[in-house]
């Protein structure tokens, strides 16, 4: 027997959150994306209230005040702090969504009764049960990775593509950070307000370039993040925590100098006693070197960032903290369809940019 129409939608319905509300999908296209887990760890929430706007007084720590010796009635200065500004980050509305058309379902069988009809019987045969299950659980899948996919690349673009959606880590986190304005405020005016860099495009503005990563004297490269943490490490207070973000031939870079150094020991097998010639993605500073394919994806297999991420740094935020947003509009008259839609209002806000660096290898 068909499906009645309003049984057909309240399944489509139902479906669509069940879906969106599952952890574990099997499937042979989807990549990791640990930039997207790590922000989705630590994201938060911004409530609008002026436009889409979120924003925060952030200053160089120095207001321009010192200690005076004093003594008796002599007379003292008074001043007032300078140095205050206020980072301000714009929210962006996205949206996607998927077609499911009658025809669709006609060719697999299954037949649907439109509102009017009578609708008393509504009893389905398990084989349209189960083809109906295949439809949407296709159509599911792929509109829940599209969405994972879409909002992966965002956070790490720069947002100039598409000026109505989210600009991400490149935006904030950038190749010449003495240049250009992030959050409202001028970079060549406040150098507290920029990231750490070592790329080739710093180099050629005079600033550090990308780093020649070589086995000698302990590697390079090795040597050089050694002495980069102190100076992420300078201002955060001791409350940061980061995500370093690599791609594959930095990673393979620094495994080459720990391996050149004698750093590292083969493991051996736990069941056979085989040697294993591999070699884990390693640590600096307690931190794990993670690699992230879609750097590898974006032709910066060379890169890594170190991201400090929280409320006080970098951190994604939703608006009233909803990642996924589920919408089921209503079929038109003129068409023979039913609609699903995930939308998503969010923003990438940076609240300190000294602690977080973008490092490339030549």
């Amino acid at each position: 027997m068909p499906y009645s129409a309003d049984l057909l939608a309240e399944i489509n319905a139902s479906a669509l959150k069940n879906y969106l509300n599952k952890r574990d999908v099997l499937s042979q296209d989807i990549q990791n994306k640990p930039l997207l887990a790590a922000l989705n760890r630590g994201s938060g929430r911004f409530t609008g209230g002026n436009g889409l706007t979120t924003s925060r007084a952030v200053d160089a720590g120095d207001g321009g005040g010192s200690l005076q010796g004093y003594e008796g009635d002599d007379q003292v200065a008074y001043y007032n702090p300078t140095g205050t500004k206020r980072a301000e980050y714009t929210g962006k509305e996205h949206h996607i969504g998927v077609v499911m058309t009658m025809s669709e379902l006609k060719q697999d069988g299954i037949d649907v009764v439109e509102n009017g009809a009578d609708q008393s019987t509504v009893n389905v045969s398990g084989r349209e049960e189960h083809a109906l299950v295949d439809i949407l659980e296709t159509k599911y899948r792929r509109l829940d990775e599209d969405f994972n996919r879409s909002l992966n690349l965002l956070c790490w673009k720069d947002g100039s593509a598409d000026p109505k959606a989210l600009a991400g880590i490149q935006s904030l986190i950038l190749d010449v950070p003495t240049t250009g304005t992030t959050g409202g405020i001028n970079r060549a005016l406040f150098p507290w307000w920029r990231n750490r860099a070592a790329t080739a495009a710093y180099g050629s503005a005079g600033g550090q370039g990308a780093i020649t990563s070589s086995a000698s004297n302990g590697g390079a490269l090795i040597e050089f993040m050694d002495k980069e943490i102190r100076q992420l490490k300078r201002y955060n207070n001791g409350m940061t925590n980061w995500v370093w973000l690599a791609g594959s031939a930095w990673i393979d870079a620094y495994k080459r100098e720990l391996r050149a150094n004698g750093n590292y020991s083969m493991t051996m097998s736990t069941d056979r006693g085989i040697p294993d010639g591999s070699m884990r993605d390693p640590r600096h500073a307690g931190n794990d070197i993670i690699y992230d394919p879609t750097l590898d994806d974006l032709s910066l297999s060379k890169r890594c960032y170190v991201l400090a991420m929280g409320e006080d740094d970098i951190q994604l935020k939703y608006f009233n903290g909803k990642k996924k947003q589920q919408h089921n509009p209503a079929r038109p008259y003129d068409r023979y369809v039913m609609y699903n839609g995930i939308t998503t209002t969010a923003v990438m806000t940076a609240h300190r940019l000294r602690s977080s660096g973008v490092y490339d290898i030549a």
